[in-house]
């Protein structure tokens, strides 16, 4: 018997994190259906047929074509990672507004066609962005989510376990806050096979505070490292994305650190920002609220005044709702 809803993610945006987005969903067989949306309808078609290329290789075949907003209408999740990067001489202010206009226009067509999914945004500055995406859209804040620091994160996990000499699945550690120069890592909740991190460095000698701070650093400036070796980071975020479509699709019930919109949590309000929340086919299920200690506080309430400044000089002329 056919059944008649299939599970269709819209890919808005085949640059380089796009495509990889793509490439990572058909080889997980994550959905049933795939369409891609780009500016340059060329590079989207010749995207589908070299995926569709390789589908015989795929655990399951994934239905993918190059397509138009009108197919946004019966899809589950559509995933946006259109836009401009930031420019030689550009401040981080002038890509908000650039971005901002382009997404305006991409999540009006995307509404337009009727579509009452989820809104998954990859663009960077990616907490300012899914703020107006969820403005635009008019959908429920726990339908529009950004991938937050949840790349920060598996970046944190993965330095913790080569520090550690343990699988970073084994590393249960967040980043969050803004998804940029204000984040930051929440030693209190940081563990090892269940052992706080913290507790570790006092047993053993041969783990060092100083050490534990040098991982974090690293872990904020990475992708300005990779961006100057590679010009780009796309694989990992690609990934991260890709894990959040499954948790959706798949009414997981996963804690994931998205930018999630708080009403009051940790403090804050009327913000998109990085945060452990359960995701599962609603989206936001509900926000994981950790308690944090007094400094991780401090800098978790500058991380959400910084991404509050710029939507206060993005917006203070141009209202956005």
């Amino acid at each position: 018997m056919k059944k008649d809803k299939v599970n269709r993610v819209v890919l808005i945006g085949a640059g380089a994190v796009g495509s990889s987005y793509a490439f990572a969903m058909l080889n997980q067989s994550v959905a049933e259906e795939l369409v891609i949306i780009d500016l340059n309808e060329d590079k989207a078609t010749g995207d589908a047929m070299d995926l569709n290329h390789g589908k015989v290789f795929a655990p399951n075949p994934t239905k993918t074509w190059a397509g138009t907003y009108q197919d946004c209408k019966d899809a589950e999740i559509v995933c946006i990672s259109a836009g401009a990067n930031q420019q030689p001489g550009e401040t981080r202010l002038d890509l908000v507004k650039k971005n901002l206009t382009i997404f305006k226009k991409i999540v009006s067509e995307v509404m337009a066609s009727g579509f009452n999914g989820i809104f998954i945004v990859a663009t960077n500055p990616v907490d300012i962005l899914t703020y107006a995406t969820w403005k635009f859209s008019g959908l429920p804040k726990e339908r529009v989510i950004g991938s937050g620091t949840i790349l920060d994160s598996s970046r944190f996990r993965y330095l913790l376990g080569e520090y550690f000499d343990v699988t970073p699945s084994n590393i249960h550690a967040n980043i969050i806050g803004e998804h940029g120069d204000s984040e930051l890592p929440v030693w209190s909740h940081a563990t090892v096979g269940g052992v706080p991190i913290l507790e570790l460095v006092e047993r053993h000698e041969e783990y060092k505070v100083e050490d534990l701070e040098e991982i974090f650093i690293n872990v904020r400036d990475a992708a300005y490292h990779i961006i100057e070796k590679k010009g780009a980071t796309y694989y990992g975020i690609a990934m991260g994305l890709t894990r959040m479509t499954k948790a959706i699709l798949n009414n997981e019930n996963v804690i994931l650190t998205v930018s999630a919109y708080l009403n009051g949590e940790y403090g804050t309000k009327d913000v998109y920002i990085g945060v452990p929340a359960i995701v599962n086919r609603d989206g936001v299920r509900n926000i994981v609220e950790v308690s944090l200690n007094e400094k991780e506080q401090q800098l978790f309430d500058h991380s959400a005044s910084v991404l509050k400044n710029i939507l206060t000089a993005t917006f203070e002329n141009e209202p956005i709702s």
